[in-house]
Formats: structure tokens, sequence, C-alpha cells
């Protein structure tokens, strides 16, 4: 594939079907950078986390007070039994089902009803935006990226509270700091109220501190350190898993993570109630000097864990770690090891600026040759751009990526969506994309296949895809075809 196709289809989201090739895509590619907006109106109109908070905490007070009248009224036996999962655990149709309640459990009252469906409407809303920002922008290699960081640091639908955030998140936390650098970011997504929740966060107490003690004398086993989020930090968004941190630094990393919190979900005595969102709690965080990766922090408070954070944010290992993946993604399931060398200098010699690694992969040429497998949300969106579509209702965008197999930030673990072929090229995933192709071609309306693939793909075409389109029975059956073909399968 020649730079003029590669450039829109390996470092962006596909071809817009009207839009002519770049006549220099390097420089495109480059001059997309500098004119990426981090809050187009798609995403500007939505509300912060904040109002998002509001929203959670009433669909999350009205649940428990119908489980309570539930109980006291004996109509549901099995919940006085054995309690209820906490709402962090429950997967998503669970935790917000549409479906009329079961034998003996009474239907939810219509105050439950309207919080589950403004939350529900947030992840909609979310999603839609996203899509229709992909489909139309004219900063597509920008966009890739954004897309890339979000599933660097993802969290998944599959836990309540992230439903209605998920979308804050990325919009939030990744977008303002795309452009700038890495440790500037990975602040920025730690101390959001998502991943905050996602990774149990906001339910770390620091055995010593104020809240801790007492809840010990109280004998309130429950209540103590977790250490999700700084393991995460760890393995997944900064050093790498099994690098060089030992348990002893994620237990010390966690200790000074406490305190960092989430306010207006609940009533609190230790947490201000006009200000949902995150917050640092004093007196859940755990007092003293923390050893991490044999250097010694002897901040206070909040500061301590924003100093380990702001050090690993520009440790070798992050660099190296960072370098892999953005090799990966943009040049081959098995990373160049001279493009990860080349990223992870300019990693180095920047701290970490991320713009410097994306110069890199547009000056690389190994991200100018052979091709990547699409994934469901890569392959969906490059076909609707492809027949400029600019925009999708909210429930079919949702739909339509559950149904391919990669619903929006549903991965389903702090790993985020695989970036490789082997996770996306199955039969049975093949399958729902020609069905998917399928249902577009016959939407689609009159669209000359043969000449959206030349004007897209044009001398890189293989004779068996200009065969294929040929040889259709009718111009949806074209379109669909092309859909699938092995020049839209990968970018």
């Amino acid at each position: 594939m020649n730079a003029t196709i590669l450039g829109p289809s390996r470092f962006g989201l596909g071809a817009l079907g009207h839009a002519a090739p770049p006549a220099d895509p390097r420089a495109g590619l480059l001059a997309e950078l500098e004119r990426y907006q981090p809050a187009p109106a798609p995403i500007a109109g939505l509300p912060g986390s904040g109002p998002i908070i509001r929203d959670l905490a009433a669909a999350l007070e009205e649940r428990k007070e119908q489980r309570k009248a539930q109980r006291q009224s004996g109509r549901d036996k099995a919940a006085a039994d054995s309690p209820p999962e906490p709402p962090a655990a429950m997967p998503m149709m669970q935790a917000m089902p549409a479906a009329p309640a079961k034998p003996g459990e009474a239907a939810p009252s219509p105050e439950l009803k309207a919080a589950r469906a403004a939350v529900r409407d947030h992840y909609l809303a979310a999603v839609a935006a996203r899509t229709q920002v992909a489909l139309v922008s004219d900063t597509p290699f920008a966009e890739r990226l954004v897309h890339f960081w979000a599933n660097h640091f993802a969290v998944s639908v599959d836990k309540l509270q992230i439903i209605p955030l998920a979308g804050a998140l990325e919009f939030e936390a990744i977008r303002p700091n795309l452009m700038g650098g890495f440790g500037d970011m990975l602040l920025a997504v730690e101390q959001h109220p998502a991943m905050l929740l996602y990774l149990d966060q906001a339910q770390s107490v620091g055995p010593d501190s104020f809240a801790g003690q007492v809840a010990g004398r109280r004998g309130k086993r429950q209540v103590g350190l977790n250490e999700n989020l700084a393991r995460e930090i760890l393995e997944l968004h900064t050093l790498g898993v099994r690098t060089v941190y030992t348990q002893q630094d994620v237990t010390e990393f966690a200790r000074a993570l406490t305190g960092w919190t989430v306010a207006g979900l609940k009533p609190s005595k230790v947490l201000p109630t006009d200000r949902p969102g995150h917050v640092f709690a004093p007196l859940i965080h755990q007092p003293g000097e923390r050893l991490v990766l044999g250097r010694r922090y002897h901040q206070a408070g909040a500061e301590q864990a924003r100093a380990i954070l702001a050090d690993l944010a520009v440790h070798p290992a992050t660099a190296r770690h960072i370098a892999t993946k953005l090799a990966r993604h943009f040049a081959a399931d098995d990373p160049p090891p001279a493009l990860v060398a080349r990223l992870e200098q300019a990693f180095l010699t920047t701290g970490g600026q991320l713009p410097a690694l994306y110069r890199v992969l547009v000056d690389s040429p190994e991200c100018w040759t052979g091709a990547k497998f699409r994934n469901p949300w890569d392959w969906g969106i490059a076909a609707m751009r492809a027949l400029d579509i600019k925009t999708l209702p909210a429930k079919a965008t949702s739909g339509l990526f559950t149904t391919l197999g990669q619903q929006v930030w549903k991965p389903g673990s702090p790993a985020g969506y695989d970036d490789t072929a082997a996770a996306w090229a199955a039969p049975d995933a093949l399958l729902r994309r020609v069905e998917a192709a399928g249902r577009v071609g016959q939407k689609a309306g009159v669209i000359d296949a043969r000449a959206l693939a030349e004007r897209l793909y044009g001398t890189t075409l293989s004779p068996a895809t200009r065969v294929a389109l040929a040889g259709a029975e009718s111009p949806a059956q074209a379109v669909a075809l092309f859909l699938v073909s092995p020049e839209m399968l990968r970018r």
C-alpha cells in the first residue's frame, strides 16, 4: 500500500469517501497535530463528570431505597437472605436492566426508572459523540491517538459506576493532554473519578489514618488499604508488567495514594458535599514517608502520590513500555525493535513529550509498510467514513459495536482491548462483519462501489477485489463486498 493510501488508513481512521488523497501524506499528518481540537462540538456539549456523578448518586440511592423497601415488605426474601453484590461488581446489563421485574421482585419505582435512564443516557450520548467526531474529523490521526490512549488507560463499563463516566475520562483527562507531556496525562487520568472508581481507589483507607483507626476500633474489617490502582499504574500505565517493581513497591504506592477519592456519591463526614468528583481526603490518608523503587518520598498528603507519579512518568521502563505499545499499534503486531528504540529515545530525551513520539511514528519507514488488521471499532468507523456517513443514532451506534464484539469502553479488564490480529480475526468475528456489511449495504443507497474502491485504493486495489465487485448482483451487494474486502479489513 503506497503512502497516499496508507496515511489515512494506518495513521488515521480511514479515508472519507468524497475526499481527495493528500498530496504529501507525511506533511498532512503532522499538520493534523496542529489543528487538533480537544473539545469538538459534539463533545463540548456534553455534561462534565460533576453532573454525571450527581445522576449516578441518585440512581444508587434510588436502588438502595427500593431494595430496603422490598426487604421490609418481605417481597424479596432472596435479597434478605444474601446481601446484594456491591454496585462496583455488577455487570452493565444486570446493573441497569430494562427487562420486567423477576417473579417475586417488585417492579422498579418511577424514580428508579428515571435514575437508571439518566445513567444509561450519559453513556449513549458519550458513545454517539465519540463516534460522530470520528466520522467527520479532518484530524483522524489525532483522533486515532485519542483512542489509543483511551485503550491504554482503559476503564470498563461492566462496573455500574463506570457506565456514565467512561466517556468523561476520555473527554476530560485524555483529550486535553493529547499534545502535552505523558506525565500530565498520567496525572489527569489517575485523578479522574472514573479511574478512581473503576480500580476501587475510592474505597481505599490508610490503616493508620484517622478514619482507619476509628474503623479498626469499631471492628469494621472491610475498611482498609486497596492496592488495585497502584498495581495497575505500575503494571499497565507506566512501567509494564513484571519489570522493575516489587510487591513492596505496590503496597507502598497504594499507601501513598490513600486519600485520593471521589466525593458526591453518598453522604460523607470526611468528603465535601458541594464538589462531586476527585478530592483528597486527609482523614483517610496513610501518614508517613514511602519507599518506592528505591526512592524515598517525604511529601505530605496528596503531594506524595503526585511525586511518585511524576517519577514513574519519566522512568526508563515507562519509556520502553509506551514505545512498545505505540510501535505495535502503528507498525506491526510484533513491534519492530528499531522503531521501539527510536520511540524510547525520543521519550527519554524530551521527558515524555507526546508530540515528539508522534513525529517519530510519522517519520519511521516501519509505519509505512505491511498491514495491521482492523479491530471492530477501526473497521466500523472506516466503513462509515468511506460511505460518508456523518452521524448515527446513539443506540444504533452502541448496538453496532456491541454486535461486532467491541462495545465502546467495555474491554472487560484494565488491560484494555488487545491490539493484535489474533484477537479479532476469528471466523465468527469475521462473520459478524459480513452480516453488518450486508445491512449497511442495504441502507447505503445507490453507491458505485467499484468507483469508490478505485478512488480510495487506486492501483493498490487487488485483482480479486475488482473481480468480486464487478460480479456483484446489485449495488447493495457490491457495497457489502467492498466493506469486507481485504483492503477494508486492514489498515
